[in-house]
């Protein structure tokens, strides 16, 4: 009996162990440098049912606009990728390059709708929405990127959806080598890739304090 207990302890502990391993450490701003668009992942590499319900559970604890909690989530796994990806667009700014590329496909999604006619406050919520969930794929050590390039009509067939789509997440493991570079805000802000590594220009925090 007492080997059994200890056997069930150093289990809990090593669990314990991994998912705090797995979390990215120094506080909000280590979780917002992580959180960069991701338009490649790894193949070998499944997101689980529970990780995704994970994430869309942080909408249970946002702000939302009146409180109106007018968003629902249809997360999408592996097997049901093929629904989604022939209908997506992602990296409109590197359209040359067709991303994703050949092998680096998201694995998992999850489809943001509505349950009302979108408002102004709609797309309040949604963006709120959409950064919690990438911060919390992020702490779990995943990453994502938000699509508003999809086909709705197709992703509402292809899923049965009764609602309408608003915005497509797609998740997975990175693949990529994602840096930032300092702009002034008069620069261009268009992102784009060298030598492998995806740039992302963000103007400088000084630029964009209104005197």
């Amino acid at each position: 009996m007492a080997d059994n207990y200890l056997e069930k302890k150093m289990e809990q502990f090593k669990q314990q162990s991994a998912a705090t391993s797995a979390k990215v450490k120094g506080g909000l701003s280590a979780l917002l440098l992580k959180n960069r668009s991701t338009r490649g992942f790894d193949s070998s590499f499944k997101v689980r049912k529970d990780q995704l319900l994970r994430i869309i559970a942080v909408n249970s604890r946002i702000a939302s606009a009146r409180n109106s909690q007018t968003l629902r989530f249809r997360p999408v796994l592996s097997d049901e990728c093929d629904k989604v990806m022939p209908y997506i667009k992602m990296g409109s700014a590197l359209s040359e390059l067709a991303l994703p590329l050949p092998g680096q496909e998201p694995n998992a999604f999850i489809v943001v709708c509505s349950t009302v006619e979108p408002r102004p406050s709609t797309y309040v919520d949604l963006g709120i929405s959409v950064q919690s969930m990438l911060l919390q794929a992020v702490d779990i050590g995943l990453n994502g990127v938000c699509l508003m390039s999809f086909d709705k009509e197709k992703i509402k067939e292809m899923l049965a959806l009764q609602l309408e789509p608003l915005m497509v997440v797609a998740l997975g493991k990175s693949a990529e080598k994602i840096e930032l570079v300092d702009i002034k805000a008069d620069d261009s802000h268009s992102y784009y890739r060298k030598n492998g590594i995806h740039y992302v220009p963000k103007v400088l925090p000084e630029d964009l304090i209104i005197e």
